[in-house]
């Protein structure tokens, strides 16, 4: 699958997973690709956790709540530092958007499925937290996502999306269609 295509065809997954394994070698892929996403100032904010022992998937899905992905053989934990990059600015949050977007269509290349869960685990109840505990992550480390990673047992739904004409201009914002 070539670059544009899995941009284009990438969808999140969110039904559930088939149980075989996810071989380390395509794990490894995928975390090469979050690692090789560009960096604000190069300070390489971003880190990663694949985990594929079962117990420790039981472990970790045991204080998501909502449960999601559960059925998934492999997850991809994504860990930031906030590190002032230029000036005042921190650009940690870009880092790790593009970690997971490089991560999420190297999943998809390599015939996989997944879905970004962010919002969930790093509210008010500390999910991201408790998981950063269970697989002894520090303190100034915080665990901003996860992605499950399997083969789905049924397709992704593509999420309806508004025409181009609409979001992307050429030389100019425009509300003319």
């Amino acid at each position: 699958m070539d670059a544009i295509e899995a941009i284009l065809n990438r969808h999140s997954y969110r039904g559930r997973y088939r149980p075989e394994p996810v071989p380390r070698e395509d794990l490894t892929t995928i975390l090469r690709a979050g690692l090789a996403a560009p960096s604000g100032c190069n300070k390489q904010t971003v880190s990663l956790i694949a985990v594929d022992d079962p117990n420790l998937l039981a472990r970790l899905h045991a204080v998501i709540d909502p449960l999601v992905g559960e059925t998934a053989p492999a997850m991809i934990c994504v860990l930031s530092r906030r590190i002032v990059a230029y000036r005042d600015r921190c650009f940690s949050v870009q880092d790790y958007g593009a970690a997971i977007e490089n991560m999420l269509l190297a999943i998809i290349a390599l015939g996989y499925q997944s879905c970004w869960y962010e919002g969930h685990i790093t509210d008010e109840d500390c999910i991201g937290r408790k998981m950063a505990d269970i697989l002894g992550v520090p303190e100034e480390y915080e665990l901003v996502c996860f992605l499950p990673v399997g083969i789905g047992v049924s397709k992704p739904i593509p999420p309806k999306k508004k025409p181009m004409d609409q979001r992307a201009w050429f030389n100019g914002f425009s509300l003319e269609n």
